[in-house]
Parts: structure tokens; C-alpha cells; sequence
């Protein structure tokens, strides 16, 4: 009988600790709003069905950057509803249906999309009239309170204004059917908010929720608490000297590219540094090397090491790259 191998059980342990970080949830200001505002419209939806009303429905939509948490926020928005119904093949009812808006986009291939998470895939070489006819049937059918779409800037990129036109002609359609109208829930990056802002009729049926960008005048205390609770919920201390300054958080959050998202990853991506390095405690070389990793970025590169950090693009890749991704004056 083979011997486990001490190295390989390490490695498995790091990973289910890594794995647990990530599948956590920070709440912060921004998430609660969307909570607020989605638990508004759906209880609102539900004291309509029950009382036979049949009203035009409303929806949300929910704009920030890349790496901003949007996604990750609606998504938990979504789990914590235990009472939503999500498509279930052996389930009739779906009260929420979500997915991602592949890029390229086009007005049929989203309804193509759609109508495989409503579990009913459809030949390609329909139209986009037909497919889109399918999708208002299955909604109705499977009494979809809510359609979720992400990334949907990728649809405001069509290069006819035309097309776009018509994307929001469909979106708002959907949510003025009269037998059963179907909510709205976009999020995307800022161009989403030009493409809802073709239509009056499409943007006041909508209500905004932003995920700004982060500084560190407001958020440093956050993301201070963040790196200590994560660091605890690892087994590892924190090198206070180094990671409680206002300078620390300062880079960090530019090294993120001043994303709440982002600002995580990077935590989860030291700390899984540091028990890499069967290191005891968390420490500016952590987040310094998982830095480097995620970049290729050398010392000069680097948010949490270079001199004029302030001056970095941290969204390049192998900006400042050089011949060591650590940088001198930290371990390789």
C-alpha cells in the first residue's frame, strides 16, 4: 500500500483553505443596497401575483468595473433567498434565471443563451424573432420572475446603432408583456449604463445600483479588518508593523486596481503565498510575491514595493517586467 505523501496532504490542505476563502462573502454598503432594492421589487412582484395584479414589471441595474464584486454580489443576493426557485430540470417553476452575455454578442445568440437556462435549446439557424418568441413563452411558462443578465455592455457594442436599438426593444418588451412580464436585472461595466440610457422608457423602469471604485481614505479600516479575519480564518498572524499602516492600504488597494473584488483576490492570493511558504504570519512579502504572480511585474512594477507606486498601471500585465518577479530586498 503506497504511503501518503506529506507534501501532497500540505498541498490538498492549503487548496480546501483557499478554496473556503473564496467561497466567503464580505458585506459592505454597496451590496446591501442591492439587497434592499432587489427584496423591494420582489416581494412588491410576489403581493401583485398573489393579488391578481398585472402591472409592467421593474428591474435593476447594476453597473461598476471590472473586478468590482458586482457579480459575486448578485449572485449571493441570490443564494441567500432560499425561498428562489432557480432552474431545476426536474422543476417547473424558476423564479430567477442568470446568465452571462458571451462576447462577441448578438441580439439571437443572447436569446439563444437564454433559452438554454430555461433548459430548452433551440437550432441555431432559427431567427432571432422566433428564438426571442420562445424565450417570452418559456418565461411565462416557467413564471420567471426575474432574468438576470451579466456583462451586457458586451451587447452595447454592436456596431449599429440599430442593433442596439433593437437589443433594448427586446429587453423592454419582456417586461411590458401583458400576460406575464418578466424583471430585469443588467449588470455590466459603465457602457451598460449608455445602452439603458436609449431608451426613457427602458432606464425608468430601472433602478440604478453603482459599485464605485474604493480609496483608501474610506475603505482602509475595511480592508484592514478583511486581511485580519481572513489571516484568522487561515491560521496565520498578522505582521501588524507592516500591514496595519495607512500606507500599506494605500498600496494594496491601488496594487487592485482601487476594486473591492480585486482587494480580495489579492488577500486570498498572499495568504495562499504565505502557507505555501509554511510561513507563521502575513506579511507585506506575501501580498509583494502574489502581486508579481498575478502581473509578472517585477520589483519596479509593483504597488506593494516600488518607490513611485502611485505612477503604476496595475491592470497591465508585465508592466516593469524584468528578469526577477520578486524584486531585490524580498526572498525568492
Amino acid at each position: 500500500m503506497t504511503e501518503p505523501r506529506p507534501e501532497l496532504e500540505r498541498a490538498r490542505e492549503i487548496g480546501r483553505v483557499v478554496a473556503d476563502l473564496r467561497t466567503r462573502f464580505v458585506k459592505h454598503k454597496r451590496y446591501l443596497r442591492l439587497a434592499e432594492e432587489f427584496d423591494l421589487l420582489l416581494y412588491r412582484r410576489r403581493a401583485e401575483i398573489e393579488g391578481g395584479l398585472k402591472s409592467e414589471a421593474r428591474g435593476l441595474v447594476v453597473i461598476g468595473a471590472s473586478g468590482s464584486g458586482k457579480t459575486t454580489a448578485i449572485r449571493r443576493l441570490f443564494a441567500k433567498h432560499t425561498d428562489l426557485h432557480l432552474p431545476r430540470p426536474d422543476v417547473e417553476q424558476a423564479d430567477v434565471v442568470s446568465f452571462l452575455v458571451p462576447a462577441p454578442a448578438t441580439l439571437k445568440s443572447v436569446g439563444y443563451d437564454c433559452l438554454t437556462s430555461l433548459g430548452y435549446p433551440l437550432n441555431r439557424d432559427r431567427t432571432g424573432a422566433v428564438i426571442w418568441s420562445k424565450v417570452q413563452t418559456l418565461l411565462s411558462e416557467r413564471k420567471v420572475l426575474f432574468l438576470h443578465l451579466d456583462e451586457v455592455q458586451h451587447l452595447y457594442n454592436l456596431k449599429a446603432n440599430r442593433e442596439s436599438q433593437a437589443v433594448v426593444n427586446t429587453l423592454k418588451s419582456l417586461m411590458q408583456r401583458p400576460d406575464w412580464p418578466t424583471g430585469l436585472i443588467l449588470s455590466g461595466t459603465n457602457e451598460l449604463q449608455s445602452l439603458v440610457n436609449m431608451d426613457p422608457q427602458l432606464s425608468r423602469r430601472l433602478t440604478p445600483v453603482e459599485f464605485p471604485s474604493i480609496d483608501a481614505t474610506t475603505h482602509a479600516k475595511e480592508i484592514k479588518g478583511i486581511v485580519s479575519h481572513y489571516s484568522e480564518i487561515a491560521g496565520l498572524s498578522v505582521n501588524a508593523s507592516e500591514l496595519s499602516s495607512s500606507n500599506f492600504a494605500r498600496r494594496l488597494i491601488h496594487a487592485a486596481a482601487s476594486e473591492l473584488g480585486l482587494v480580495i483576490e489579492l488577500i486570498v492570493a498572499a495568504i495562499e503565498d504565505a502557507l505555501l511558504r509554511a510561513a507563521s504570519e502575513l506579511d507585506k512579502e506575501a501580498f509583494a510575491r502574489a502581486f508579481a504572480r498575478r502581473s509578472g511585474c517585477s520589483h519596479v512594477g509593483n504597488p506593494i514595493l516600488a518607490d513611485d507606486w502611485r505612477a503604476i498601471d496595475a491592470r497591465k500585465l508585465l508592466d516593469g517586467a524584468g528578469a526577477s518577479l520578486i524584486g531585490p530586498g524580498v526572498a525568492a
